[in-house]
């Protein structure tokens, strides 16, 4: 049977991303970034035998990011670093000058770009197990015009650019 063949019904439908898990060898540190960089709050969280985290937009909110350490990290005796065959995770955020400034603060490398055509701007940057993050912002949602970017930090996907800088 192909796959136009099968029956779709109306009940049957994918709703959304539910959550992300991240790898990590430093989970304070993976914490810290999350939640003081990208404002994100630590909620509830089964007790699994392994450390880890749930964080999410708000406190009491649905955790979009679940971050695992220790054993069930490890693939071949080692944690993987950066993002393997996904190359990027995308949140849509608000307050492109707030974030900014956090990332500029946590000294992290960072570029950006502005989407021609369609008011969206977005900050990449590494989280600290390497997992590249592209903050989306849509312009209609600021408070401001569109950014300027200097040259030196517009996004190029074929540039590496902090831990993976060549």
């Amino acid at each position: 049977m192909s796959s136009s063949d099968t029956m779709t019904t109306s009940a049957s439908a994918v709703k959304g991303l539910f959550h992300v898990a991240i790898k990590t060898a430093d989970l304070d540190a993976t914490n810290k970034f999350y939640i003081e960089v990208l404002k994100l709050t630590k909620v509830f969280r089964p007790d699994f035998p392994f450390p880890g985290a749930w964080l999410a937009p708000s406190a009491g909110g649905e955790a979009i990011i679940h971050v695992y350490a220790g054993t069930p990290a490890l693939v071949d005796g080692k944690v993987p670093f950066g993002t393997g065959a996904v190359d990027h995770v995308s949140l849509l955020l608000t307050g492109w000058d707030d974030y900014l400034a956090r990332i500029q603060a946590s000294g992290r490398d960072w570029r950006a770009q502005v989407i021609p055509g369609v008011n969206v701007w977005q900050i990449f940057v590494h989280d600290p197990s390497g997992v590249l993050l592209e903050l989306t912002f849509l312009g209609r949602d600021e408070s401001r015009s569109a950014p300027d970017v200097p040259l030196e930090r517009q996004y190029s996907a074929d540039e590496r650019f902090g831990p993976f800088r060549k």
